[in-house]
């Protein structure tokens, strides 16, 4: 399964006629990626946060635990190697509408809250992702209250 989506990825880097299969692992791997990105940016990988992302990757795509699992040491190893985030985020940008970026912020936040605490850096992060996505500072806005409001 690891080796099969490194493929996919890799595949719809290389090739702009992909699958909807492989876009779909793609999308799959760049939204995990900006997960785990925000993970790091506090310079600690804490429990809460790992087993955050987990569950998220596991509820927002519909998969099994070990696929999860994968698909997270997939985004783990682009993440190690990627130099910026513009080819995720332009992978994004092509495919997902404005309601699933909102989402996706949605989700990044939940990561940065996973410990309780929002680290500056983990919030910059998210920021620069969502003007990255062309998103509005208003529906960035929206995505953050609405996560911070779901924590109380």
């Amino acid at each position: 399964m690891l080796d099969k989506l490194r493929s996919f990825f890799d595949k719809y880097l290389s090739v702009e006629q992909a699958s909807p299969e492989d876009i779909e692992h793609a999308l799959r791997v760049a939204a995990s990626v900006l997960m785990i990105e925000v993970m790091k940016m506090d310079f600690e990988i804490k429990d809460e946060e790992q087993e955050q992302i987990l569950l998220l990757i596991k509820e927002e795509f519909e998969l099994s635990d070990d696929d999860a699992t994968a698909l997270y040491d997939v985004a783990t190893d682009k993440a190690l190697f990627a130099t910026d985030f513009h080819e995720f985020t332009r992978l994004l940008n092509e495919h997902y509408s404005v309601e699933q970026k909102v989402r996706l912020v949605r989700l990044l936040w939940k990561v940065a809250l996973a410990d309780g605490k929002v680290h500056a850096y983990e919030e910059h992060l998210i920021r620069r992702i969502s003007d990255l996505m062309h998103l509005r500072h208003s529906e960035y806005i929206q995505a953050k209250l609405a996560e911070l409001h779901s924590m109380e």
